[in-house]
This record gives C-alpha cells, structure tokens and sequence, in this order.
C-alpha cells in the first residue's frame, strides 16, 4: 500500500542543477520524517537530507549550502532541490519515509518505507 516513486534524475555538468521529487501514497504524509538517501556503486548508503513532520532538517556536512529539502503535505511531495552539484554527488538517489526518532541522524535503518530511486549523474 506504501508507495513511493521518485522524479527528476539525469544527468548534469558540474555546478549544475537538479530537482528531485518524491510523491507519497498509502502513508500519514504529515507525520511522517521523510527523507533523501543516496548510494554510489561500492559505497554504503548515506543520508543527505531528512525533515520532520513540523519542517525541521538535517542535512549531511557535504551537502550543506547546496541541497535544500522541502515537503508539500498538502500535495505530499517531498523536493531535493541540488545547486552547485559535483561528481562526487553522482549517485542513486532514494526517498524514504517512516523515519524513526532518529531521523536527524539520517541513518537508513530508521527509515521503513523507500522508492525504487532515481539516477544523479554529475560529470563533464
């Protein structure tokens, strides 16, 4: 019944720009600590941005200043808005929802519920 279906990934220059949007079905949307994950090929997956019900955020120190995450509860979406991207950004993005009360530490065990993902590709 949970579902979540990520938009918005390609391929970009660095120093570009991407939006990534993530809309929720089958969950209490206003809730629910949402959050953006992403995972490159060999590497563990890492937490880039989470929010709470109430807005607050927490973002990963290599994103800071250039990722921004919001939510929609009215139309329950979540947004990574991505400036100033970089190679090392390059990665399969996930939204997640369900976060635990540990969701500003953004680990992926407190999250439940995940979308199929969306590729970021960042290169010259």
């Amino acid at each position: 019944q949970v579902q979540l279906v990520e938009s918005g990934g390609g391929s970009v220059q660095p120093g570009g720009s991407l939006s990534l949007s993530c809309t929720v079905s089958g969950t209490n949307y206003s809730r629910d600590r949402m959050g953006w994950f992403r995972q490159a090929p060999g590497k563990e997956r890492e937490g880039v941005a989470t929010i709470n019900n109430s807005g607050t955020t927490s973002y990963a120190d290599s994103v800071k200043g250039r990722f921004t995450i919001s939510r929609d509860n009215a139309k329950k979406i979540l947004f990574l808005q991505m400036n100033s991207l970089k190679p090392e950004d390059s990665a399969m993005y996930y939204c997640a929802a369900g976060g635990s009360v540990f969701w500003e530490e953004r680990r992926p065990s407190a999250f439940s519920y995940w979308g199929q993902g969306t590729q970021v590709t960042v290169s010259s």
